[in-house]
């Protein structure tokens, strides 16, 4: 489903980091792997060249057979919304809409085309991720664990192949963690969906069937 080779990322704003050395890996489909390592050891830039939210300075990236370093403007951004969900941690939810709306966001502008009832979808997922009776809450309203669990189902809208979750217990407290890995995991087993997380949290690594570690921006 995922395939790095020789992946290096340079960021040259001012003096050169080398934020990615050279990674190259697998990822199966249908694999839930946990990506660890301290600080500043590339674990969000992989996950951003993977999710096609940045481009590396040399190497491949390849999801669900697609190169996606050939694709550019419209074709980008709908391989992006068709393919993968993120989860981030921070939630990013806005505040003004509910629970419903937020999940609902991404794919708004396209609802005409799509091939089921946006709204029905959205709250199917919400019932799926435990949140049936707080379809019309605010963000506000919502714990820290309900508003990640809204997150979640916002990247499952499009039927993604892929999840992609930074740190998403990193703002929140032990209980709620584990009951999102929990979900992470159920989603993975019921589903299908590939997940890879990002995670400084050994407990979230360990529910993952392989882990990853990466150090100063190789895989080691």
């Amino acid at each position: 489903m995922i395939v790095t080779e020789n992946l290096t990322k340079i960021y040259t704003d001012g003096a050169p980091v080398r934020a990615l050395d050279g990674v190259t890996l697998e990822i199966g489909a249908g694999e839930f792997v946990a990506i660890t390592g301290p600080s500043g050891s590339g674990k969000s830039t992989l996950l951003n060249l993977i999710g096609t939210l940045d481009r590396p300075t040399s190497g491949r990236v390849v999801v669900d057979g697609v190169d996606v370093g050939t694709l550019r403007g419209n074709a980008l951004a709908d391989f992006r919304r068709e393919r993968i969900g993120f989860v981030f941690q921070m939630f990013h939810l806005v505040p003004t809409l509910t629970a419903l709306e937020n999940v609902m966001l991404p794919l708004i502008p396209y609802r005409r085309g799509l091939k089921f009832r946006l709204e029905e979808r959205a709250q199917e997922l919400l019932e799926a991720v435990g949140l049936g009776d707080r379809l019309h809450h605010l963000p506000g309203q919502l714990s820290g664990g309900e508003q990640q669990r809204v997150a979640i189902a916002r990247a499952l809208i499009n039927t993604p192949k892929v999840i992609l979750a930074d740190e998403p217990t990193g703002n929140l407290d032990s209980q709620a963690g584990a009951e999102i890995v929990a979900l992470l995991r159920q989603l993975n087993r019921e589903q299908g969906v590939t997940v890879l997380v990002a995670t400084h949290n050994e407990a979230v690594a360990q529910a993952a069937d392989r882990i990853l570690r990466l150090r100063d921006g190789r895989v080691v």
